[in-house]
């Protein structure tokens, strides 16, 4: 019986009374989020049937990301955390009920929509490295991985409901609906963040200014390993995420309504679906010790998926249903690499980084992670407009397997890198 419980999720950091609150709050303020991600490039695509303008979001979004994002690590290492995170998720709860507002008035306007997006990803790039930086100071350090997994399972069961949800709802509610519901369960956070006791930080160091961010990405010069994980990351992402143009794929190639609808619900769901399917099924990476080995392999099938499925868009006129199928399908695949990916990237972070400096590469880290898709979005919206939505994706993919190809011959040591305590 043991053996059996030993396949699910460690719950024991739900026994910490703050930590659980941030989980649980996180249950409902994470579907609410979701539904934002589906409206905006969807109400976008509505107004200006032109996947150009939704690629902007990546654009839009990822200039205060990349500012934020960096910032927010050094004021994490410097700042109280807990009023950092109140503050930040003030600010998440005005941007999502001004999406609301404008929605429900009926504004239509492209440039709007895009700056109360940016304004909302300034705030995010604060938040997370904060939140990621407060879980040491709740918990032992034997609880962390058990309460990472317990979050990204969260996370991903939430980046499934709501895009099912809201692709589904768009047609019968509107978008301003939807933002209203993303605004009322920030709500649910911020009462959890309340609660959280005084979060000085102990030993700061400097200032959080800019030599502080400049410290911190200094150090990333003389870590080949650490930056080769950032690096394969973002190849993988910023030619492998075609979902800028999810909304015309949905539309045009597989007959779903111009607003949104199940298609569209099914294209934006599959690669979460997968990334739960591959946390499920995730023992076996601890037996793994080959870690930048299985990086790159995981990134080579993410690119494989990603160019089946530009095959599926490009069979779609003759077979539309099977290929919607099959694309699911293919974004399935992906969807369960990145998670395999991103496992190991963590884990080469944790193992290969200095203490001193974790703090700004978690900011590094949400930055990669979250800036690459939106240079994609950017990439991939105008590569849709210029040579079609099946050319953009299939050649997307096979470059992300071409850069892996040369960034394992550029930087042999990452192809044979092994965590420390595991190296012969």
């Amino acid at each position: 019986m043991a053996g059996i419980r030993g396949l699910f999720a460690d719950t024991t950091p739900l026994g910490n009374p703050h930590f659980r609150r941030l989980w649980q709050a996180n249950i409902i303020t994470v579907i609410g989020a979701q539904l934002t991600v589906v409206a905006v490039p969807a109400q976008i695509y509505a107004i200006t049937e032109d996947s150009g303008y939704v690629g902007l979001t990546g654009l839009f979004g990822l200039v205060p990301l990349v500012i934020f994002g960096l910032w927010g690590g050094a004021l994490a290492d410097h700042f109280d955390r807990r009023r950092i995170l109140q503050v930040t998720t003030v600010g998440l709860i005005a941007t999502s009920a001004l999406f609301a507002v404008q929605a429900f008035a009926g504004a239509d306007n492209v440039w709007l929509l895009l700056g109360l997006f940016a304004l909302q990803q300034a705030f995010f790039g604060v938040n997370q490295p904060t939140r990621s930086a407060v879980l040491p100071r709740l918990l032992p350090a034997e609880q962390l991985p058990a309460a990472n997994a317990l979050n990204m399972t969260v996370m991903m069961a939430g980046a499934i409901a709501g895009p099912m949800v809201g692709g589904a709802l768009i047609p019968v509610l509107g978008y301003g609906w939807l933002y209203l519901v993303d605004t009322l369960t920030l709500v649910a956070t911020l009462a959890a963040v309340w609660k959280l006791p005084p979060l000085p930080v102990a030993n700061r160091q400097g200032t959080p200014g800019l030599r502080s961010v400049i410290d911190g990405l200094a150090y990333l010069k003389g870590q080949p390993i650490l930056l080769m994980s950032f690096v394969v990351d973002l190849i993988a992402m910023i030619f492998g995420m075609p979902r800028a143009l999810a909304p015309e794929i949905a539309h045009q190639s597989f007959g779903g309504p111009v607003e949104g609808g199940t298609e569209f619900a099914l294209l934006m769901a599959a690669m979460p679906v997968g990334a739960v399917l591959g946390g499920v099924f995730s023992g076996w990476v601890s037996r793994v010790d080959r870690q930048g080995r299985a990086v790159m392999i995981s990134v080579l099938i993410w690119g494989a998926a990603i160019a089946g499925m530009g095959l599926a868009v490009a069979l779609a006129p003759q077979w539309r249903l099977p290929m919607l199928v099959a694309a699911f399908g293919f974004l399935v695949v992906g969807g369960a690499a990145d998670m395999v990916s991103a496992a190991f990237r963590q884990a080469i972070l944790q193992s290969a980084a200095d203490d001193s400096v974790r703090g700004r590469l978690q900011g590094v880290f949400i930055v990669v992670v979250a800036g690459g898709p939106r240079i994609a979005d950017v990439l991939h919206g105008y590569a849709g407009t210029a040579v079609g939505t099946a050319w953009a994706v299939s050649g997307g993919g096979l470059l992300v397997i071409v850069g892996t190809v040369v960034a394992a011959i550029a930087v042999p040591a990452f192809w044979r890198y092994r965590p420390p305590t595991t190296v012969s």
